[in-house]
């Protein structure tokens, strides 16, 4: 009875994560993130209105801090506002810059790690299912 208690749990916490939230297995030191804005996508876009929001976040990693390998649900568009941000994809670093805007699909694993002596600043402007709670990065597909 304990067992099938244990694992109806265990596959009811399993289903209800893969609905629109974050399941945070990868790591993250001294980041702080905050939604600035969200919005129900609607307009001329028909195909799209009610099933999509547009969400502005500023995310700020302090010296030293990082976001380990993964994925956003959704395509974005970050900016750079203070700092500077290695971010690695497939094996590759590219340093982003004050004024640097670069896009990310989502389906790329990156990470990031601010090595400099200041934080290091994005807003972000994504595209997320309507019914998406919490962060945009998850654990990367591959894993």
């Amino acid at each position: 009875m304990k067992r099938s208690i244990l694992f109806a749990l265990v596959t009811l916490f399993a289903v209800s994560n893969s609905f629109g939230q974050e399941t945070r297995v990868f790591e993250r030191k001294d980041v702080d993130a905050k939604v600035i804005h969200e919005a129900v996508v609607s307009g001329y876009l028909t195909e799209v209105n009610g099933k999509y929001k547009l969400r502005v976040t500023e995310t700020s990693l302090k010296p030293g801090g990082y976001v380990g390998e993964h994925n956003h649900v959704g395509p974005g568009i970050r900016v750079v506002t203070a700092g500077e941000l290695p971010l690695v994809e497939a094996g590759r670093t590219r340093v982003y810059k004050q004024g640097d805007v670069f896009y990310e699909s989502g389906e790329v694993t990156n990470s990031a790690h601010n090595k400099g002596n200041v934080p290091a600043v994005l807003l972000t402007f994504e595209i997320l299912p309507v019914d998406w709670k919490g962060g945009s990065a998850v654990p990367p597909k591959s894993k």
